[in-house]
């Protein structure tokens, strides 16, 4: 029952997305139903019904044919080439910024600094009060980027939180607050998802690229976040380790819109509003707390372990990937109070049972990978092999800054 109920889910909110959008049609499609029910057994009922009819099936007929022709309108391409990390060099603001592209998975920008800065646990935030709103280029490519996004997998509009601000050194006094808005789902899926597609309008011939159009500033670099456009949704990601020392992993399901088929982190999703909240309904007023917050909201749903599982989690890493619009990613370091035979026993969430195709445990040395990668030894050679092949993304960025952080300690 729980996953009919997602898919049902999944295909009201997609609908619901594209009707706000497209309700002149379905309000002339109304009118021919109406029009259609309200034939009087009379002369004059029935004459004015035809004629209501009529009119009716000319207007509907007509917005089909106009909203053909608009979703007619654009032509999509996948940009499979790597992401041109030479022409796109990181803001000037982070420092000791530099990209880290793994092959078939993607490209993030990542900084040892702004790493350093997160494990001090002073960066504040605050809630902008308006939810976020498509800027007007997105907003009008958006009913024709979610079908094509949508084929083949569920998306929920679900809500999730928004990020204006860089979590960057600051010397001296507290760093000025992050500011955080709230967001749906479908407003990063026609924004930031956007980074690796080419539009092209049929009419004219004129090409839209994201990566030139919304992430390049006035200086050629990498937009800083806050003054981006994007709706910049904050991915949150943990690696637990059990008390006997291995490392959870979630193998990922095909139906996962993002890193199908992959190892994934022991909890990876989004930041929601409802980690902005303490548990007896105050506002959380430190970055820290609110991506911790979601991190273990995330590693329990996608585990099936609870609360009182998690002894502790350390925010470890930030990134940013770049084939997603350059979007904010923060990575954790969680200890477990179970070991691996209690872990393998758990089962994810019902709802999370379409994306996840199970958990797998290993052994992982993780101040050995701090050291070698102290040492210069690329991240490829420090991990073990079948994590590297077969690690999405947030896992292997998620075991770097972990890593990272365990050898800073020693």
């Amino acid at each position: 029952m729980g996953k009919l109920t997602r898919r049902a889910r999944a295909k009201a909110d997609y609908f619901g997305f594209v009707g706000a959008r497209e309700w002149p049609l379905a309000a002339s499609g109304l009118g021919v139903l109406l029009g259609i029910v309200t034939i009087l057994p009379s002369a004059v009922g029935v004459v004015l019904s035809i004629v209501a009819l009529a009119l009716g099936v000319a207007t509907f007929t007509r917005d089909v044919r106009l909203l053909r022709r608009r979703w007619a309108g654009f032509e999509f391409t996948t940009i499979a080439a790597p992401f041109p990390v030479a022409e796109l060099p990181p803001p000037a603001a982070y420092p000791q910024a530099e990209y880290l592209s793994v092959p078939a998975r993607g490209t993030a920008l990542v900084s040892a600094a702004i790493d350093r800065e997160l494990w001090s646990e002073r960066h504040t935030v605050e809630v902008a009060g308006e939810p976020y709103r498509l800027p007007p280029a997105l907003k009008a490519t958006a009913p024709h980027v979610l079908p094509l996004r949508a084929r083949g997998r569920l998306l929920f509009n679900g809500p999730v939180v928004g990020m204006r601000g860089d979590p960057l050194p600051a010397t001296g006094a507290r760093p000025a607050p992050i500011r955080l808005h709230r967001a749906r789902f479908f407003d990063a899926v026609c924004s930031n998802e956007l980074g690796t597609l080419r539009i092209t309008r049929t009419d004219t011939g004129e090409e839209y690229d994201l990566r030139r159009a919304e992430l390049t500033d006035s200086a050629g670099a990498l937009r800083e976040l806050s003054s981006s456009s994007l709706a910049d949704h904050v991915g949150v990601s943990t690696v637990a380790f059990t008390t006997d020392g291995k490392l959870v992993t979630v193998r990922q399901s095909a139906l996962n819109a993002v890193s199908g088929l992959l190892l994934a982190p022991s909890g990876s999703g989004s930041l929601e509003p409802r980690d902005l909240r303490t548990p007896d309904g105050g506002t959380r007023r430190f970055l820290h707390t609110a991506v911790r917050a979601g991190m273990e909201r995330e590693l329990c749903e996608e585990s099936g372990l609870s609360p009182a599982d998690v002894r502790e989690t350390k925010v470890t890493g930030f990134a940013r990937w770049m084939e997603r619009g350059a979007k904010p990613e923060f990575f954790g370091l969680t200890e477990l109070a179970v070991d691996s035979a209690e872990v393998a026993r758990r089962r994810p969430v019902s709802g999370e049972r379409l994306y996840s195709a199970g958990l797998t445990l290993f052994d992982v040395d993780l101040p050995a990978i701090g050291a070698a990668l102290a040492g210069g030894v690329p991240l490829s050679e420090a991990l073990p092999q079948r994590l590297w092949e077969d690690g999405s993304l947030p896992l292997l960025l998620a075991l770097r800054a972990a890593a990272a952080w365990q050898a800073a300690r020693v």
